[in-house]
């Protein structure tokens, strides 16, 4: 806006100079307005043509006159776009700056390497969950405004370069997503990382099955397919609507009375060495307690009463959001 208004104003400004240039020499000289208006031009260009008619003394002075205002004019002219230019640069250089240091604070972020269809909406997913910061990184310039309209932090850059990565705190992250385009650029990607940082939690994409093993073998703790899992949610859909609509309910919309949450448990939670029959959690919190992931890794699917609960499991609760949160309170103190 404030650009415009330039603009609009040096509009205004050049047409008025000419034209009391050319009524000017009308009335002092007495041309016509073809005369008139040319040597006006010419005045304010400098381009050194000459006199068209003998000047008189009052009209030579006028001249100088017209001469002082549109130098003055062209100089205006000229700071402006120098400032629109600088300050642009400034402003860009500012909000770079602004982003790094936010990003230079994280610490247990996730990093979405890649901003196409699939980093977009994993990045509105994740950032609906309200959970975590999310630090982006994508090579294409054209993504970039995308990236600023979702006020996302990113890293306008190859995401496989060692540099981005790290400028993406990817030694202080604990998960990186490698979401782009093809296998063998997430292949390469999930070695940079895994040498970076060898704790790190890596989910790659991958197009083709035969792409798998390799990012298995390069570093990836998990690999999937975007189009097979389309394909197999599509197939359940058809065959089972009613539990997969309970799902995206249960998963999907925060706003939803019934929600589902997994909850690791703390070792220093009230509940530890608890068996659930005793833990009150019905009671206190109106939850179901649909399975339990112990920290061997087994799953119970509707855990008996008579199971205690120990650090490091994993509980899989649904009910309502605000009694997920006090269950999540109690587990992790």
């Amino acid at each position: 806006m404030e650009g415009l208004k330039q603009v609009a104003i040096a509009v205004i400004l050049l047409i008025l100079i000419i034209t009391v240039g050319i009524g000017g020499y009308m009335a002092i000289e007495g041309w016509g307005i073809t005369d008139a208006a040319y040597m006006t031009l010419i005045t304010l260009t400098t381009v050194g043509f000459g006199e068209i008619h003998p000047l008189s003394p009052v009209g030579r002075h006028f001249t100088m006159i017209i001469i002082v205002l549109g130098t003055s004019f062209f100089i205006y002219v000229g700071g402006t776009v120098v400032q629109f230019m600088v300050e642009g640069k400034i402003q860009a250089l500012m909000g770079r700056r602004k982003l790094d240091k936010k990003i230079t604070r994280l610490k247990g972020h996730h990093i979405i390497c890649g901003y196409g269809r699939i980093g977009r909406v994993l990045y509105h997913q994740l950032m609906n969950a309200n959970t975590m910061d999310i630090v982006v990184i994508e090579q294409s310039p054209e993504l970039v405004p995308q990236m600023e309209a979702d006020a996302a932090l990113y890293i306008s850059g190859d995401a496989a370069l060692e540099e981005n990565l790290v400028r993406a705190g990817i030694k202080k992250a604990a998960c990186l997503v490698a979401a782009l385009a093809t296998d063998t650029d997430n292949v390469f990607l999930v070695l940079t990382a895994r040498q970076l940082n060898p704790d790190i939690f890596i989910m790659a994409r991958c197009c083709y099955k035969e792409s798998k093993s390799k990012l298995i073998t390069a570093g990836a703790n998990m690999v999937e397919s975007p189009y097979d899992m389309g394909a197999a949610n599509m197939a359940l859909k058809l065959l089972r609507p009613t539990i997969t609509n309970f799902l995206e309910l249960a998963l999907q919309d925060r706003h939803k009375d019934i929600q589902m949450e997994e909850i690791a448990i703390h070792e220093d939670s009230e509940l530890v060495n608890v068996m659930l029959r005793d833990s009150g959690i019905r009671q206190r919190f109106d939850l179901i307690i649909i399975a339990l992931k112990t920290h061997e890794g087994t799953m119970l699917f509707n855990p008996s009463f008579e199971t205690v609960l120990q650090p490091g499991d994993t509980v899989i609760a649904v009910g309502k959001g605000a009694n997920l949160n006090g269950l999540k309170a109690a587990l992790q103190p």
